[in-house]
């Protein structure tokens, strides 16, 4: 179970297909959304990297891919096609459902497709969404467990590539795989794992010597391999890995899976972040991972997968406007500018602030790196780390919905409140008296006179403000405690 794809021990073995989308039909391949050719070297696209931060070739694959560039996932959707069922590999973290609308997490349908449906499926979601520029094949089973689909539905799709790796020692993984099956035999325990983790880092080896550009997923379990991933993170940084995303386990017991129903708790909110900041100067982390459906559809944070059913699609009369998706994606590389050169000139007014505060933020948001979003509307809340340096992206936290058309829901703001913990403030676009003073007592600040402003840019001001309260005495800088990570993943209304 991953973000985009699930692991396995085929073909390139343990290796996930997750497709950056040139183009998936003739009609589509005069645009391009992320490049495809060969490159290496580490940069900073999972810490919101630039143009000028990265090589070429590495900066026209990832600018306008919302799972590599964290900056870019702010502005670029992607989709996910489900024409691969079957999986060679069990996961105790796994449970494949194939008609599935009301669990929202990796490894679940609403229903499976054909490569000729997905392929009718892309276009029309091309046509209707012109910030979509990224196609993953995410099972719910395993790519390449599903070789003929799989490859039949990349005919027309170049390739990035997306790797589950959840431990490189044989021992940790047998408590996280019972079993492998594997030319025709089923092997079980330490020989299962031995055998995963071989093939999975010779899969990586071939891929990056090939110049294909690799994003490898790792499952957080306390207690089994929370300390493990940073060796995991050596070894896939060492073997040319772009970029490393380690993601909480999701155990719900409803969800059916091995550790959900044997009590394995997923990590708090701090514990990932302290692991993911441990891991972070070996190499890139992605921190805005959404671990979505096998089916997702749209920005990363929401989910419009109810519109592109089979039945709706089938029924679809698709005009594709080449020109529309060219002009949408011009104005958000204008947006980008504008948001880049806001948040230097912000930050140029900290230069010589000396201070080792450090402390996060939650922030209400629509997306387009904006400060956008009523706190009652918000389904999740995204994450910063401000500091003398600047404003850096952490995280997410998806949240139950405060606002039930006309009234509050209290227990859901108690759940809102556990999620954003650990932020000293929450900024929005607007908020209600009764929730302001509910956060107020909790002692998470909320800041809505930034509305509509960028996010980065507004954070930095407030901070500017705040260590000047802090350096005058007026107020006292007091660590927060610690937050939950909500179980599941988004779901949205169609």
């Amino acid at each position: 179970m991953t973000s985009l794809d699930v692991g396995t021990a085929n073909a390139v073995e343990g290796v996930n297909a997750a497709v950056a989308m040139d183009d998936v039909m003739q009609k589509l391949a005069e645009h391009k959304g992320c490049g495809t050719s060969g490159g290496s070297g580490k940069a900073s696209c999972g810490s919101g990297a630039g143009q000028g931060d990265l090589p070429t070739e590495i900066w026209e694959k990832v600018k306008n891919h919302p799972c590599y560039s964290e900056e870019a996932h702010h502005h670029y959707a992607r989709m996910h096609v489900a024409v691969a069922p079957a999986c060679n590999i069990q996961c105790n973290y796994c449970n494949r459902k194939y008609d599935c609308a009301n669990e929202s997490r990796p490894g679940v349908v609403s229903e499976k497709l054909t490569p000729e449906q997905a392929a009718k499926k892309v276009l029309a979601v091309a046509s209707t969404i012109p910030q979509m520029t990224v196609l993953g094949i995410a099972g719910p089973g395993d790519p390449l467990a599903n070789p003929e689909k799989t490859f039949k539905t990349f005919d027309l799709i170049s390739r990035t590539v997306t790797i589950t790796i959840n431990m490189v020692d044989p021992e940790i993984g047998a408590k996280i795989y019972p079993w492998v099956f594997w030319k025709h035999k089923r092997y079980t325990g330490v020989e299962a794992a031995k055998l995963l983790t071989d093939r999975q880092l010779q899969g990586l080896e071939m891929l990056t010597e090939r110049g294909i550009l690799c994003k490898v997923n790792s499952v957080m379990i306390p207690g089994i391999n929370d300390k493990h991933l940073v060796d995991v993170n050596k070894a896939v940084k060492s073997r040319g890995a772009f970029l490393h995303n380690i993601m909480p386990l999701i155990s719900a017991p409803e969800h059916g899976t091995v550790f959900g129903l044997n009590g394995q708790r997923g990590p708090s909110a701090q514990e990932l972040k302290a692991l993911q900041d441990s891991c972070e100067g070996e190499m890139n982390m992605m921190r805005h991972c959404r671990q979505c459906r096998a089916d997702a559809v749209g920005l990363l944070g929401e989910d419009r997968s109810a519109e592109f059913t089979t039945e709706k699609i089938m029924a679809m009369e698709v005009d594709y406007d080449l020109e529309s998706r060219k002009a949408y994606q011009e104005k958000v590389e204008e947006e980008r500018v504008a948001k880049v050169a806001a948040k230097q000139e912000e930050l140029a007014t900290l230069a010589g602030a000396a201070s080792d505060i450090k402390l996060l933020i939650a922030v209400a948001t629509k997306g387009s790196g904006l400060i956008n979003e009523h706190f009652g509307h918000a389904k999740e809340f995204q994450v910063y780390e401000l500091s003398t340096s600047g404003a850096k992206f952490v995280g997410h936290r998806r949240v139950d919905l405060y606002c039930q058309g006309g009234y509050g829901d209290e227990d859901s703001l108690e759940t809102v409140i556990r999620a954003i913990n650990d932020c000293h403030a929450v900024f929005v676009a607007k908020i209600g008296g009764c929730p302001k003073n509910d956060l107020i007592k909790a002692g998470i600040e909320p800041v809505d006179q930034f509305a509509h402003e960028f996010i980065e840019k507004s954070a930095i001001a407030w901070f500017k403000a705040y260590l000047d309260k802090v350096n005058s005495g007026e107020i006292e800088h007091q660590e927060r405690g610690d937050a939950e990570i909500r179980q599941g993943a988004l779901i949205n209304a169609a």
